[in-house]
């Protein structure tokens, strides 16, 4: 396994003896990962810029903004963006295909629009005032005008999908991801109204199906999309979706881990933070299901220090039930790209990314 500088270590470093065995070993170090972000960022970049600039410019800013291009104004401006991980999981699928990186690119600059028209419309249903260390968009320009970004950024997504080849298969798994982004997103704001015990309480079961619907669909919409693009046969784009809606809900069960334990250095969130916020998370879910909670729930609804909480939640198995939750689903995704004949070297560099996004460190 590659070691992992301990300035990001994750939760499955930290606590290695808590679930049942299984490495993350990468067929390439975590900084081979990070070129072939970069890669892919600069394969996508051109064309992202280009659909963005067919925007209204006023939308348009709003959504150079959130890319992190431009200051409120339009000034120019190098904010911290995100990976670029939608993106390279479609550069990726359309090479796994055996197709040149470029013929995944229209698939890589819808998802990624359409990633960005979820954050904005998120921040707003969340009151997030803060992303990536900046004032959200709709803090910065109000939520009208974040309502109006997002939505462009959509139908752009749309528009850039059926102007490709293979355009009407292409917006038709579009839509179907979006489909299941909106019932994740409404599942995950009606779990917040209901209660930590009692027969309307929220079962790890059904966190799954969010956490897939929400996160994984459009981690696998990107894979398959550029495999579609690519020409890849059916099984073949089934397995990519497959792999990335099981990475999805690893990635969302890290995040929930990172939530309650990770460092503030690191996370750029406070220590305890999705206690604070009384967020329905895998640990708390686990451990709730748990003989041993006791008095977890009493803890969750009182004031008390959340460190109490996190204490409880780790003695009645949460946290180990967490990283098991997340190694199943990193084998699953690892087994779906097995399923099918894929490009070597593509291959490995998706097996590599879903290893570095486990342990990442947001």
């Amino acid at each position: 396994m590659t070691a992992i500088p301990s300035a990001v270590r994750t939760p499955f470093d930290a606590h290695q003896n808590s679930s049942p065995t299984h490495t993350f070993a990468s067929s390439a170090p975590a900084a081979d990962v990070r070129q072939v972000l970069g890669r892919c960022r600069a394969l996508v970049r051109p064309a992202l810029r280009d659909a963005v600039g067919r925007m209204h410019p006023w939308v348009g800013e709003m959504a150079a903004y959130s890319f992190g291009w431009c200051e409120v104004g339009g000034a120019p401006a190098a904010a911290p963006g995100g990976k670029g991980v939608r993106q390279a999981l479609a550069v990726l699928g359309a090479e796994a295909a055996g197709a040149p990186g470029q013929a995944g690119v229209p698939g890589a600059v819808a998802v990624e629009l359409v990633h960005v028209f979820s954050l904005l419309h998120d921040d707003i249903m969340d009151g997030d005032t803060i992303r990536r260390r900046r004032p959200t968009v709709w803090q910065a320009y109000g939520t009208g005008p974040a309502v109006l970004a997002g939505d462009a950024l959509f139908a752009l997504a749309v528009e850039t999908l059926a102007e490709a080849p293979a355009g009407p298969r292409a917006v038709r798994l579009l839509s179907a991801a979006l489909q299941d982004l909106v019932r994740g997103q409404a599942d995950d704001l009606l779990f917040a109204a209901r209660a930590w015990t009692g027969p309307e309480r929220v079962r790890p079961a059904e966190y799954r199906a969010m956490a897939e619907h929400k996160t994984g669909s459009l981690l696998g919409c990107a894979a398959a999309l550029g495999a579609l693009l690519g020409g890849a046969p059916p099984a073949c784009v089934a397995a990519l979706d497959r792999a990335g809606r099981h990475l999805g809900v690893a990635f969302q069960v890290v995040d929930d881990l990172l939530g309650i334990w990770g460092d503030p250095a690191v996370t750029g969130k406070p220590v305890h933070g999705d206690l604070r916020e009384r967020k329905k998370t895998f640990p708390v879910l686990a451990a709730l299901d748990s003989p041993a909670a006791g008095r977890l729930p009493a803890l969750l609804e009182s004031a008390a220090d959340p460190a109490d909480a996190a204490t409880l939640i780790e003695e009645s198995g949460g946290r180990s039930a967490a990283l098991a939750e997340a190694r199943r689903h990193v084998i699953a995704a690892e087994a779906a790209l097995a399923d099918v004949p894929l490009e070597a070297g593509a291959a490995g560099e998706l097996r590599s990314l879903i290893d570095f996004l486990v342990r990442r460190d947001v």
